[in-house]
Order: C-alpha cells, then structure tokens, then sequence
C-alpha cells in the first residue's frame, strides 16, 4: 500500500490474502461483533476464543446501549462485517474506551476507517464518538466472497467528492459557509477522485488494486478531513438525500448505492459535469437505480419535493445547492426519466 502523508485515525494496518489469520491470539480478552453471516466466513481463522459473539443487526442507539448492559469484561472489541456491525464495535470501544480491531468483510461502505460512529436516533443518522482501530486488517480472501456488487458499492463516499466539494465551493460563492473554505482541501480530494475515477475498472471487476484502490482513497480522504474536523468535502447533497429517504422510508440502504443515487440525481441540480460522473457510475457498475434499492417512484419524488424543507429543519445539515435551488415538478420528471424503477 502507498505511504499515506497526513493524519489518520488508522493506528495500524495489515492487508493482503490471509491477514485476519490469528489476530485473536495477539489482542488479549476480546469480543466479537458482527452478523451471522460474516461470523461463518471468520469464525475459522481468527485464532483464540472470544469473550463473546455478539450478532447486531441495527445501530439504534436504544439498542446499542441494551447491548452495552451485557458486554462481558474484556480489552478489545473486534468488529467484523459491513458498516452496521463495524460502527457497533466502534460505539461500544468509545463508550467502554476499549481497543478496536475492524476486519471489513465488505467495502460498501468508509465505517472501517472513518472516526466517527453512525448511529441512529429517532431514525435520524447521528455521528458520534472518536475511535481508531488497531488494526485495520484488509483481507482480500473475505472481501472476495462478498457480493461484486457490495464491494463496488464502496466508491460511493469517495464518488460524492465530486457532489461535496461542489457543494462548498458553492456555499463558500454564497457567503453560506460554515467552516473556514480550504482550497487545498478542495484540491487534495479532488486529486483522490481523479484517481479513484482511474481505477474504475479495477473496481469493477473486484481485482486486488482495485480494493485497494477504494481502502487507499478512504485513508487519503481522513488524511483531508481529520485535521480539519469536517468531513465537508465528501459529504453534500448528495447524503442529505440519503438522509432524507432514510428517515422517511424507515429502512436502510446498502450506503454506496443510495450515495450513487444521491451523486446521480445532485450532479443534475449542480450541473456538473453530469456526463462525465454518470459515465463513471456507469462504468463500475455501481447499483445507483432506485430498481436496485426497491425504493418506489413516488417516494423518491415525494423525498425530492421535501428535501429542501428537510435540510433547512436541520440545522446540523450545511449549506449545499439545494439551499439555493428551486427542485420543481418539472426538474423531478426530467431527471428521473432516465432512471430505472
């Protein structure tokens, strides 16, 4: 893996076919979180015996804290799995201020290297807490079994570069921004997404470079983002729909999928460069359709007709161009149309 410059919240890192082998004899007491799936495909290789196996299958934080009650004593939680049960194990190190070990079994989504924990409250996403795993260990032999499409799914958070940095730049021109406007950062993420745009089809077809490819450009952008405090260059409009289809919807999403559908449908209100970024999702064969995501024509219609009304009840949720536009009946059937339902 390339040198990373800058700060990171990663603390170690292992990667390549067979890393996850033995690490349960070299962390002390430890638990296990995860679902039953990615448990069945680890459960051989990691060495030593948990404390516990603890299956998740939400991160309410209700039922996180229930959770929490019953954890047995022990030094590290290791979270193996997608982002639900990798943001577990991350809430339950920050509370209990324990070590964490992430093994992503799928890259759908940037949970295994990012910070903060996402959470739910209310059904609304909240991100909370700080923690750094060590290690972050990149198994290409587990990532492998995953469904193709769920690890192409993972260039999402790093695609919406090309929605959220618009999105500050835009806000900055307003007079709207809430943090000190980086033009460096802006470069800087931009660069990642040149790059990440170059290995499209590496990711594709699911090959070594190009899950590296999607793990590097994750590192590369909290390298940006930590020592700013924000992750605003990554994170725009495009998530504020996410946002608000979760909250209406009451469901979840595989995160890159429901991102690329974000970055489809805000790259159209931007106008910006729209040919060129749907080429991209094209190319990676992301599942960015509301088809894929069993999302209705309706409700996406009635999300988009409210999302301007839903991002200025939120105060927490900064300023992007849907602040500054009219999302009209018209505007609504014309994107649309190209969209499978």
């Amino acid at each position: 893996m390339k040198e990373i410059s800058g700060q990171t919240n990663v603390l170690s890192m292992r990667f390549g076919s067979g890393s996850t082998k033995g690490i349960g004899k070299e962390i002390g007491k430890f638990v296990i979180v995860t679902m039953e799936i990615p448990w069945n495909l680890t459960k051989t290789v990691i060495g030593g015996t948990p404390e516990q196996v603890l299956f998740v299958d939400s991160v309410d934080q209700v039922f996180l804290d229930q959770k929490l009650l019953c954890l047995p004593e022990c030094d590290t939680i290791v979270g193996i799995g997608g982002g639900l049960a990798v943001d577990a194990a991350k809430y339950f190190c920050w509370k209990r201020n324990l070590r964490l070990v992430t093994i992503p079994t799928v890259l759908s989504v940037n949970a295994f290297v990012t910070p903060a924990t996402g959470i739910r409250i209310n059904h609304e996403v909240k991100y909370i807490g700080v923690t750094s795993p060590n290690p972050l260990i990149i198994d290409y032999d587990i990532l492998r079994t995953a469904p193709r499409g769920l690890n192409i799914a993972g260039i999402g958070d790093l695609l919406s570069i090309h929605t959220a940095s618009f999105d500050w730049e835009y806000a900055e021109s307003k007079g709207k921004s809430e943090y000190a406007f980086s033009e460096l950062a802006i470069k800087e993420a931009k660069s990642i997404l040149i790059d990440i745009c170059s290995m499209a089809s590496e990711i594709r077809d699911v090959t070594n470079e190009g899950l590296l490819a999607i793990v590097e450009g994750y590192m590369k952008l909290n390298a940006i983002c930590i020592p700013l405090d924000h992750f605003r260059v990554e994170e725009g409009s495009e998530h504020f729909l996410f946002y608000e289809l979760e909250e209406r919807l009451k469901r979840s999403f595989i995160h890159g999928h429901i991102i690329g559908l974000g970055i489809y449908l805000m790259s159209r209100l931007q106008d910006n460069q729209v040919e060129n970024i749907t080429e991209i999702l094209n190319k990676t064969k992301l599942d960015y359709h509301p088809r894929d995501m069993g999302i209705e024509r309706q409700d996406l219609v009635r999300s988009l007709k409210n999302l301007k009304s839903f991002v200025q009840n939120k105060p927490q949720l900064w300023f992007t161009i849907i602040d500054g536009s009219e999302i009209s009946d018209e505007w609504i059937d014309y994107v649309l149309a190209d969209l499978r339902f």
